[in-house]
């Protein structure tokens, strides 16, 4: 399989590449955090201009009709700088399950509006307070209703920029969608879209959080010289960005194949979100070791990386579930180098 970006796909990503450096800083971060906000309206008005919000989105619902390929690679960039705003789960997941399920829904029509959604497989639901909509699932069926239809219960985050809350809601007080399937929405393409955007995104943290080692390791100086030209400093970088090289093609091939939506494919996500999300794990933890004890400090950067990994390891399946998933395809399926690319329905 060739998995060779496209000159259009190169230069999307690095128009959000672009995006982000310049709009979301460590001091952006902290400015934020000190206002306990969630949301910067300056930097989601320029997403929303660029046209972010919009790349999953059909052209029957006012959007660009890009596939996942695509909108992993701007994930990953979001994971670069950790980015605060709920772009991921709105655009990446929410929305087109909406638009599967009511293209002509208002919502759309306003791409600055996040969207929420409380899916089965999460307790809590994540900037449910700021979502222009949430999307609720109730025995097989789809419903929408505004935060001030719903009530809100704030739950504890590790994440000070992902506000998790848990939803008690009535049906009679909220908009039915229909029933799971109807038009091509699929509670299952949700999650499988969810795992893999937050692999992705996952890719982004971890080479930030090596990014940032390696700059702090060319400054501090021991015993005369940068302690980067240590090997003991060397060796954790280096095994850190091994784990980031070995998950990238992991991702790559899940976005490529998740629309097969069969045994393979959703292998495929689950082994992305694991090794993605291992890896930033790695790389975090090992760049808060080469900063020392002050890595463990609120008044470096690192921290934040550290703590969104950890908030999605856990989230859209928890490591278990996504190993039982893979399981599944190891025990139901044929294995072997011609089966590398297999589907279920053609090659069982």
């Amino acid at each position: 399989m060739d998995f060779t970006l496209s000159e259009e796909q190169l230069m999307f990503a690095e128009t959000a590449r672009s995006l982000f450096a310049d709009s979301c800083t460590p001091d952006h971060w902290r400015r934020m955090m000190e206002a306990n906000e969630a949301i910067d309206p300056t930097r989601w008005a320029s997403i929303v201009e660029t046209g972010l919000t919009l790349v999953l989105l059909p052209e029957e619902a006012g959007g660009i009709g890009l596939a996942e390929t695509d909108f992993a690679l701007i994930a990953q960039e979001a994971g670069y700088v950790a980015l605060p705003e709920p772009l991921i789960e709105s655009a990446g997941v929410a929305a087109p399950l909406l638009a599967a399920l009511a293209p002509d829904h208002a919502l759309l029509s306003e791409p600055s509006a996040t969207i929420a959604i409380a899916h089965p497989a999460n307790p809590y639901v994540a900037n449910a307070d700021s979502a222009g909509g949430i999307i609720l699932h109730a025995d097989g069926e789809a419903f929408l209703a505004t935060p001030d239809q719903v009530t809100l219960t704030a739950q504890p985050s590790i994440d000070p920029f992902r506000r998790l809350f848990s939803v008690e809601w009535s049906k009679d007080k909220a908009t039915p969608l229909g029933p799971n399937n109807q038009n091509g929405a699929d509670w299952d393409l949700a999650f499988d879209r969810a795992a893999l955007f937050n692999a992705a995104f996952g890719l982004g943290l971890a080479q930030r959080a090596v990014d940032l080692a390696v700059d702090y390791a060319k400054e501090r100086q021991q015993f005369g010289k940068p302690i980067g030209s240590y090997q003991a400093v060397k060796h954790h970088l280096a095994s850190a960005q091994v784990a980031i090289e070995f998950a990238k093609p992991v991702v790559a091939a899940a976005a490529a194949e998740i629309g097969a939506r069969d045994t393979q494919a959703r292998a495929r996500v689950s082994h992305a979100k694991l090794v993605a999300l291992e890896a930033a794990d790695k790389a975090a933890r090992a760049s808060i070791q080469v900063h020392g004890a002050m890595g463990y400090s609120w008044e470096v950067d690192v921290h934040l990386f550290l703590k969104r990994t950890v908030a999605l390891t856990q989230t859209w399946g928890t490591p278990a579930h996504h190993r039982a998933r893979i399981a599944t395809r190891i025990f139901t399926q044929p294995m072997g180098p011609d089966q590398t690319f297999a589907r279920e329905k053609t090659n069982a």
